[in-house]
């Protein structure tokens, strides 16, 4: 890099997955092709190669210079062909601090020209989209799973059986929202599931259909069942998750 990187943009975005999670992704050269495309590769250490091809053919190519786990990542960054910059003729820093959404990621990308920094406004924003897509679905990848078990804790009659399998799935601050409710907290959101099998003896709760995460975020719909097997009632739920892929929060929608 000869001439002074004075032009930079920076963005930062919360990933929903844990800090260690989304350093991976810059020294492992199958997530990171994850992230940018087949063939894309890392080599996670300094002096390591940083490899990029889009899905257009444009081959970008890179050096890291500093990595320290798991906070912070430096390489250059230009392209094969020479424009709009050849190879080592930019700098990318990746900054990561722990968020108690997931991860803060700040990306500061460095250019010697005004406008050649501007051309890469847009393809950061959508990148780093793609990014905390890949990373939150690799890190709550059981999704499907948690959602049964939450559904679970609503069939479950016995109160130490569901207290533990709460215990398992749920955040400590747990919210639960729906037309009937509005609790908050472990020990508020108990009584009310015990009050559903006092009130409503042998109605039961399952999943129809896939479940649907994006950045942290699910949805799933469900049916309930009397205790004669018939339909009782219909609808959605949003699920937020934390980093660690327990459930923050419930809000339910009924058909």
């Amino acid at each position: 890099m000869t001439n002074e990187l004075i032009h930079g943009l920076k963005r930062t975005i919360v990933i929903a997955a844990r800090r260690s999670t989304v350093f991976r992704y810059f020294t492992d050269s199958a997530r990171f092709a994850d992230w940018w495309g087949e063939g894309s590769s890392i080599e996670g250490r300094k002096g390591g190669v940083v490899e990029i091809r889009y899905p257009n053919g444009v081959l970008a190519f890179g050096e890291i210079l500093e990595i320290t786990p798991p906070e912070r990542v430096v390489f250059t960054y230009g392209y094969e062909s020479g424009k709009p910059i050849p190879p080592g003729s930019s700098l990318v820093t990746v900054l990561l601090k722990d968020h108690s959404e997931g991860t803060e990621l700040t990306l500061i990308h460095d250019f010697s020209d005004a406008a050649v920094r501007d051309h890469h406004i847009q393809g950061w924003r959508y990148q780093l989209a793609l990014f905390s897509n890949v990373a939150s679905r690799y890190e709550h990848s059981n999704v499907q799973e948690i959602v049964d078990s939450y559904f679970e804790l609503w069939n479950t009659t016995d109160a130490n059986l569901r207290a533990e399998r709460m215990s398992k799935i749920l955040d400590p601050g747990i919210r639960f929202q729906d037309k009937h409710s509005c609790t908050s907290g472990m020990e508020d959101l108990t009584p009310h599931l015990a009050a559903m099998h006092q009130f409503m003896p042998g109605l039961t709760i399952s999943r129809e259909g896939d479940v649907q995460e994006c950045q942290g975020t699910a949805i799933s719909r469900w049916i309930t069942r009397r205790a004669d097997g018939t339909e009782s009632a219909k609808g959605l739920n949003v699920y937020h998750l934390t980093p660690d892929g327990k459930i923050a929060r419930v809000i339910g929608f009924w058909q």
